[in-house]
């Protein structure tokens, strides 16, 4: 049976590169102008045709909602050629619309692969996260520590004051008590409107966007696909779903989870060797954005294996 094909990571990882690549430039043309719908759309169409022209047989265990919701790549979806391995797909066609539509920083092209049956099939409601980068001992915070025991923790075993770290937090209403808690504690916060996925993905670069942690309530999607890329890059990250009402649950039901209590670690959320791609939309700490010149477009891809642990960053220059 075709699901039964190997997954050679090797091989597919510069074909999930044109894929986010494509998804990019679709939606590149629309940064800057205000709407959010369009350049997701571009970015959805783009995607899934790239998609389909891979030799495997996909299905999209986390994407935009439900089969109801198409055109959207919805969960369920299957895509590629059907000749190859079955493999599980993670995607954020446009992670950042609204970044996208106002020309702000860290829109992003984001999507994940993995044999058949590797990833969390959660649905689409609200996670609370908490991720930090490599180097650490395993459990060094948890999702039952307060804001200020995390902030402690990280500070102790990282051998700094708890003033010398800063934790990312997206800017949401709900987030008020929390964001006030790591005040409290004389850290320091960096703010994100949009694009949790990589608020997550900077706490593996530390060094880099000076970020230790990242906290808060966001998507469930978003989250597994934050575990994905930190499968590959190093950290740890732990996840809860959180349901504000049946429906919800009725949606984890149907997504085959019964503890709906149940804290996920990154191993959990991703539990074999996955592929990883972002392209850069809009520039950001991860990645360069679109550079458009008379005629042409120019991209910059991270290209992530976590069975070896390789990182490239590829640059595609193409017509415009």
């Amino acid at each position: 049976m075709t699901s039964q094909a190997e997954f050679h990571d090797r091989m597919l990882s510069l074909g999930l590169a044109r894929v986010a690549e494509q998804a990019a430039i679709a939606s590149a043309r629309l940064v800057g102008r205000g709407d959010e719908k369009a350049a997701d759309q571009a970015a959805v169409n783009a995607m899934r045709d790239q998609l389909n022209l891979l030799d495997i047989a996909g299905v999209v265990v986390i994407g935009e909602g439900e089969r109801d919701e198409a055109p959207m790549l919805y969960i369920g979806e299957e895509v590629g050629t059907g000749n190859g391995p079955g493999v599980d797909i993670a995607l954020d066609p446009l992670e950042g619309t609204t970044l996208t539509a106002k020309d702000m920083p860290n829109a992003l092209t984001v999507i994940a692969m993995g044999p058949r049956g590797s990833m969390l099939h959660a649905p689409d409601v609200y996670m609370e996260k908490l991720a930090i980068g490599p180097g650490y001992e395993k459990d060094v915070v948890s999702l039952d520590m307060s804001p200020k025991e995390r902030v402690a923790a990280l500070a102790k075993a990282k051998g700094c004051d708890m003033s010398d770290i800063t934790v990312c937090i997206l800017e949401r209403p709900r987030h008020q008590d929390m964001i006030d808690e790591v005040r409290e504690t004389g850290a320091a916060i960096r703010l994100i409107t949009d694009g949790d996925v990589a608020g997550v993905m900077h706490c593996a670069e530390a060094e880099i966007t000076g970020i230790d942690m990242y906290m808060g309530e966001g998507g469930a999607p978003e989250g597994v696909l934050a575990a994905s890329a930190l499968k590959c890059m190093g950290g740890q990250i732990w996840g809860k779903l959180l349901f504000r009402n049946d429906d919800e649950k009725g949606r984890a039901a149907k997504a085959g989870i019964t503890d709906l209590d149940r804290v996920y670690s990154r191993d959990e959320m991703v539990t074999q060797d996955v592929i990883f791609a972002a392209t850069g939309v809009t520039n950001g700490s991860l990645v360069n954005g679109i550079k458009r010149e008379p005629g042409w477009f120019t991209t910059e891809t991270l290209i992530m294996r976590s069975k070896t642990g390789s990182v490239r960053r590829m640059q595609y220059r193409t017509p415009a």
